[in-house]
């Protein structure tokens, strides 16, 4: 048994010995092995110990990588609000107190990062002040400003939206969390039905598990959640429209990954590889392989020839590898992003593929 686990049933029955309820006894239980079993409360996750080695969690990254820096952005620490003040303290998750202190129950609206605060969020504030990034198409405008779209520029460096951008994605165009180019329309935040509009409409609060049950009362004739897809056209050109919108989306991903090895190899005349686990993502394809091995994924190989238009079309490649429910969240606002970026590498490059769709 964790010394978390041993701690909350600690906790959990001094309180229900204080109430002659069963009923509470029981949801008590319930709630707290929920929380277990989920990700907010991994002590032994990089999310938590990160920074065990500096001794404390950073101001940028307290509100969501400790419970002392998610309350002192809250103001519950009588700090101001929407605000960290001070570091975070280590081996501290995301516990109770985090989302039931009377600041964060009434929490309403959130500031992204993209400068645009969403109102009327009501349960799902506490999600989407975390589960937004930490970088917007501003971001990529601000870096990338007045530079000639094709040549390499040593101030450029990758920009990472982060991780777990869900509520980005779901906000769509309204937040500007993906790169959206220029004089073209993007999908706004995607509401789906009023029952599953909401972070915790979908999701288990505690163990963050999606509740698949009501999906298939409205998705007959599919029995897994990633088959589901309302939009029935061939975004991805590969001659079918079968299987859920995950499959539209994945196949403009892999689209865009080779876009993205030809144009650096040919334009900036410096072979890129991309690796998912290891930051900063993209290395140096140093034998040209096409592939990076675990002695080119390391932070001096990290690529450094970017030029603005690969640097736009590398950052939306990551905001759709980060929210792996894009499918879900936003599934026009995902093809979108990278059915403009796979375009923009086209003006330089070509690129093997069918014929493809924007929603």
């Amino acid at each position: 048994m964790t010394i978390a686990r041993l701690l909350f049933q600690l906790a959990a029955s001094v309180i229900v010995a204080a109430s002659p309820l069963a009923a509470q006894e029981s949801d008590l239980t319930q709630t707290t092995e929920a929380w277990l079993e989920g990700p907010h409360s991994d002590y032994n996750s990089p999310s938590f110990t990160h920074w065990n080695e500096d001794g404390e969690v950073p101001q940028a990254c307290a509100a969501c990588h400790s419970e002392t820096g998610m309350l002192d952005w809250l103001g519950a620490d009588k700090s101001a609000p929407l605000t960290v003040e001070h570091p975070g303290t280590i081996n501290t998750v995301i516990g109770c107190a985090s989302c039931h202190v009377s600041q964060a129950e009434a929490l309403d609206a959130v500031p992204f990062v993209s400068g645009v605060t969403v109102d009327g969020l009501g349960a799902s504030a506490t999600c989407t002040m975390c589960h937004q990034g930490r970088a917007s198409t501003d971001t990529v405008l601000s870096a990338t400003g007045g530079m000639d779209l094709d040549t390499v520029s040593p101030d450029l460096g990758f920009i990472n939206v982060h991780y777990g951008v869900a509520a980005a994605m779901m906000h769509g165009a309204d937040v500007r969390g993906g790169f959206q180019y220029p004089n073209l329309a993007y999908a706004g935040r995607f509401t789906h039905v009023p029952r599953a509009g909401t972070c915790v409409a979908c999701h288990d609060p505690h163990t963050t598990e999606v509740k698949s049950e009501g999906c298939f009362a409205c998705h007959q004739g599919v029995n897994k959640i990633t088959a589901i897809r309302t939009r029935h056209a061939d975004f991805n050109g590969d001659g079918t429209s079968s299987g859920g919108i995950i499959t539209e989306i994945d196949g403009l991903h892999a689209i865009l990954g080779d876009a993205i090895t030809t144009y650096a190899r040919k334009i900036a005349d410096a072979p890129i590889g991309y690796a998912a686990d290891r930051y900063p993502y993209f290395f140096n394809d140093s034998d040209n392989d096409g592939s990076i091995g675990p002695d080119e994924a390391i932070f001096p190989n990290r690529y450094a020839t970017w030029t603005p238009r690969l640097l736009m079309a590398a950052y939306n490649y990551q905001v759709v590898a980060k929210d792996g429910g894009a499918w879900a969240h936003n599934p026009a606002y995902a093809l979108q992003l990278l059915h403009d970026s796979i375009a923009s590498l086209e003006e330089r490059i070509e690129i093997d593929h069918g014929r493809l769709l924007r929603p």
